[in-house]
């Protein structure tokens, strides 16, 4: 008796060692199936041994397939450990006893054939079945063991698994298997070449389970219904090939770790929107040597790339299809001055209105020319960036500090950059390389307030908080300019743009870049091998493309309207002079509104208008006393020689302003004095006091005064004083300045206690 025990107990012990003692999992390298964002199938790739096999866990099968495979194949799977006694001996005496051929496998039996590949046709093979399964069951949980014969089954030709078989055969996740689909997948693997050549055996096959199922189990009527309506199943040829440079990318970025499934971020309907309008504009486009395009789409709202076109025809060999052009490092021409201009804005070296030298200059070396190869003058940062002038944007440039431009697209993660001494100034103009994927990267960054952000390609990756590179108000800044440019076609946009046009050196890349409400989008037009065309020009290859695709989206996409976007707080609007750009004296004549950024945007009382007092007898300016009788007053521009040259240049010649020996320009009234604070006091505010504050006043003949702190613009007042909280305590430098242009300053200590 007690041997007895001791043996029950070591084959209790030996099956436990068995079953729990580590050993190789029954998955098998399989193929991948590359999803877009709503499920649909992009691609199925094979698996190594060039086989259609999509592993997956047992818990993404649809349950209705799981218990139709269990009817067909084995009922009693959960109640045998791998065969069935019952039914083999039944098989036997069937078979052998002059009835109908019968099978006897159980599930884990048909996955021994499988996995070991088996001839179980001879009764050596059938041995060998029987005592793998039996050495499965040990070695595997059920679980395991239906999951694996669910990835192995076999399905026509090369087709293993349930997973790739639903995907092939429907179109659609295993787990999304309708009951009509789930009976035909688990009927197929019994003789699968015969039945999926022969309709009329696959159906019988599934009514005959459908049959079964009927009797186990309660049909739902809608179940009943589902079954009388003609079920479409797809052919092998049909496997869908979309969207292939993204698949590609996709593939190659998880070469080292393949998966069972990739699901990206592309929205099907957006691609076929891209790759429409692509192949539609190159078809009337092609008699001006127009052959190749490339366009990317990204929803600022969470970096994810929406659509990708590599290249106009994946299979057209003539213009090299293939290779993904999304990728390739190309001159980005005039695409990349919005960024300049936005760390202008950001650095305070400009705001939106202030006005800009466009005329002939030399940056050490460097003399660079506009494209059309004028200089129009004189013009305000807005106008400069909208029409694309060259020289204001090198300038621009040149001031950049902390970081440089250079400094700033390192930081951005632009690769394979050479050193800032090759380039010099001519990486304002496209002399540097980028790739569109970093010029998208680069954009949305603006749509998303300056903070770079990795783009998502796949659905499971995670947003990232990404780094500031540009302040909020400086972004926001400059896609507002950028909203002012006007569209090629003179039409209007349903949805608000922001866009910059680009051509390179020599004619061979034609871009557009910008947002189109929520998204970004990046069009490219010319010739992988790097051919110029004189038709590859940005504003009019380009953007006629990029604004079909722009009035496609609101038309594609309504429910993606986006509301008004608020100016970020931080950012202030004030009246200047147009004609300056700066704060507007007693004599501007005309004024408008700009936004600045407090404490950044270079602010100054305007001196360009200035009142002199004309003898209406000789024409020219007299000396006080004044005859009122012959004596008039004119408010008259003084420019400066180098400005007044750039006027006449521009073929707009501004008046000369007339010689003056005297103070006919002296204004009238006293000079501004400041009142409060006072000289020589410390000045107490307590953090837990928001309401405390310093009156700024001072005694003026004018009535408009502008105050500053250490030259940041504060506000203005056209009588009495205004209310001043500093930031911060120590020494401040304040300042008024009235709209003649006189001034008065000093200097104040204030300490912030608790």
């Amino acid at each position: 008796m007690l041997k007895t025990r001791y043996l029950i107990l070591s084959l209790l012990l030996g099956g436990l060692l068995i079953r729990y003692w580590p050993h190789e999992p029954l998955a098998v390298a399989g193929s991948t199936a590359v999803l877009a964002q709503d499920g649909t199938l992009l691609r199925l790739t094979l698996a190594p041994d060039q086989r259609y096999r999509l592993w997956l866990p047992l818990e993404q099968f649809s349950p209705t397939l799981i218990t139709a495979v269990k009817l067909q194949e084995d009922r009693w799977f959960y109640w045998h450990l791998g065969l069935n006694p019952v039914a083999l001996l039944r098989a036997i005496t069937e078979t052998y006893g002059g009835g109908a051929k019968q099978g006897a496998s159980t599930l884990t039996m048909q996955l021994a054939r499988l996995k070991y590949r088996l001839n179980t046709k001879t009764p050596t093979g059938k041995l060998r079945q029987i005592a793998l399964a039996l050495w499965l069951e040990a070695r595997y949980s059920k679980h395991d063991i239906l999951e694996a014969y669910l990835n192995l089954a076999p399905y026509g030709r090369n087709i293993e698994g349930a997973a790739a078989a639903s995907l092939v055969y429907f179109g659609k996740a295993p787990k999304l298997l309708t009951l009509p689909e789930s009976l035909t997948l688990a009927v197929i693997p019994q003789q699968p070449n015969q039945r999926l050549g022969s309709g009329v055996s696959l159906n019988d096959a599934r009514q005959r389970l459908w049959q079964r199922w009927q009797a186990a189990y309660s049909a739902s009527p809608a179940q009943i219904q589902l079954m009388t309506l003609p079920l479409p199943v797809k052919r092998l040829e049909q496997l869908p090939f979309r969207a292939p440079h993204w698949v590609e990318q996709r593939l190659a970025d998880t070469a080292a770790n393949p998966v069972a499934t990739l699901n990206t971020t592309l929205d099907l309907q957006l691609q076929t929107l891209l790759e429409k309008h692509l192949q539609q504009y190159l078809a009337q486009t092609r008699s001006r040597g127009i052959n190749n395009a490339v366009a990317m789409l990204v929803d600022s709202r969470d970096q994810s790339v929406r659509a990708l076109v590599g290249s106009a025809d994946y299979f057209n060999a003539s213009i090299s299809g293939q290779v993904n052009g999304s990728l390739a490092k190309r001159s980005p021409g005039s695409t990349l001055k919005p960024l300049i201009y936005a760390l202008g804005l950001d650095q305070g070296v400009i705001h939106p209105a202030t006005i800009l030298r466009d005329t002939p200059s030399a940056f050490g070396p460097y003399q660079p020319e506009n494209f059309d190869g004028r200089f129009i003058g004189p013009l305000s940062a807005t106008d400069a960036l909208i029409k694309s002038r060259n020289i204001p944007a090198v300038w621009l440039a040149s001031q950049l500090k902390n970081p440089s431009f250079y400094d700033f697209l390192q930081q951005a993660g632009i690769s394979k950059l050479q050193s800032a001494e090759h380039y010099g100034l001519a990486l304002v103009l496209g002399g540097g390389e980028v790739s569109m994927v970093e010029l998208a990267s680069l954009y949305t960054m603006l749509a998303n307030e300056g903070r770079l952000k990795p783009l998502r390609y796949l659905k499971d990756t995670p947003p990232s908080k990404g780094e500031v590179l540009i302040s909020e108000q400086a972004s926001w800044l400059a896609l507002d300019m950028l909203s002012k440019n006007p569209r090629p076609d003179g039409g209007s946009n349903a949805w608000p743009v922001a866009f910059k046009t680009g051509t390179s050196w020599g004619f061979r890349d034609a871009w557009t870049a910008g947002t189109v409400g929520p998204y970004v989008l990046v069009v490219w037009l010319g010739n992988f091998d790097g051919q110029g065309n004189p038709a590859l020009i940005g504003l009019e290859a380009a953007a006629p493309l990029f604004f079909r695709i722009a009035d496609a989206l609101a038309l594609a996409k309504p429910a993606d309207k986006p509301m008004p976007k608020r100016p970020p707080s931080g950012l202030a609007q004030i009246n200047i002079c147009t004609a300056s750009g700066e704060l507007p004296n007693t004599w501007c004549p005309q004024q408008s509104s700009t936004w600045f950024i407090p404490g950044k945007s270079p602010i100054r009382v305007s001196s360009l208008h200035q009142p002199v007092h004309i003898d209406t007898r000789t024409g020219l300016a007299v000396c006080p006393p004044y005859d009122p009788a012959h004596t008039k007053t004119e408010i008259i521009e003084f420019w400066s020689s180098d400005m007044a040259r750039l006027f006449k240049e521009a073929g707009v010649p501004r008046r000369k302003p007339p010689h003056i020996d005297c103070s006919g320009m002296a204004s009238l009234g006293d000079a501004p004095k400041i009142s409060s604070p006072l000289s020589g006091l410390a000045y107490t505010l307590r953090l837990s006091r928001p309401d405390e504050t310093i009156a700024l006043q001072a005694a003026a003949s004018s009535e408009q005064l502008y105050w500053f702190d250490n030259q940041i613009y504060l506000g203005n007042a056209k009588s009495g004083g205004i209310a001043w909280r500093p930031q911060a305590g120590g020494w401040h430098q304040l300042s008024v300045v009235d709209d003649q242009g006189r001034s008065d300053s000093r200097q104040v200590k204030v300490e912030l206690l608790p």
